[in-house]
């Protein structure tokens, strides 16, 4: 694995614990030599995760569109700063250059972000891992509804098992280490089953 992308808030939000994560996942990265792709902001947990990769020695490749740079304030002293022109651009750059997706406590970009990827992942777009970093419980109602769904018949039992949740980085990269993409085909099972 040679990076993961972190999707996080552009705010920090109001717990202490969210800082804290987000400075130990940009260290932990660096420690497993993996480099950060993340939103390129400097504010927020994006900020604390990027500085704390860079202070350890890791690479860190940001990626912000280009309305956002004056906006959300771009951070000019990543590794490398791609801009681009659109989001739907900076979601697909972003998994491009990553092998893994992390998503930490954040707001409506972020679940967006974490959705995204996962819907791609359900229609074998890619096959690379997706993980919550359960701070504080922070995601603890989003992996009920996630259940939920799958309960309902909404999302297949092996896509829903894709995301993988933990409460340190270290726990989550390692899930990573053994992950086996799920040979279910969303696409071609919907057209099997009554009314697909």
């Amino acid at each position: 694995m040679k990076r993961v992308c972190v999707f996080c808030g552009s705010s920090a939000g109001h717990r202490a614990e969210y800082r804290a994560a987000a400075a130990e996942t940009g260290r932990e990265l660096a420690r497993r030599r993996i480099g950060l792709v993340y939103g390129g902001s400097r504010v927020g947990l994006m900020r604390v995760v990027a500085e704390a990769a860079l202070a350890a020695g890791g690479e860190v490749i940001g990626v912000i569109p280009r309305s956002l740079v004056e906006r959300e304030v771009a951070h000019l002293g990543v590794t490398e700063l791609r801009v681009v022109d659109t989001m739907h651009e900076r979601k697909a750059l972003m998994a491009d250059l990553s092998d893994g997706f992390i998503a930490m406590p954040g707001g409506l970009g972020t679940l967006d972000e974490l959705f995204e990827i996962m819907s791609w992942a359900s229609l074998r777009l890619h096959m690379k891992p997706c993980g919550v970093l359960n701070v504080a419980a922070y995601f603890d109602g989003l992996l009920r509804f996630v259940g939920h769904a799958v309960v309902e018949g909404f999302i297949e039992p092996e896509h829903g098992a894709m995301l993988f949740a933990a409460d340190t980085p270290a726990a989550l990269l390692d899930s990573f280490a053994n992950y086996e993409a799920p040979a279910v085909d969303k696409a071609k099972r919907a057209l099997q089953l009554p009314g697909g």
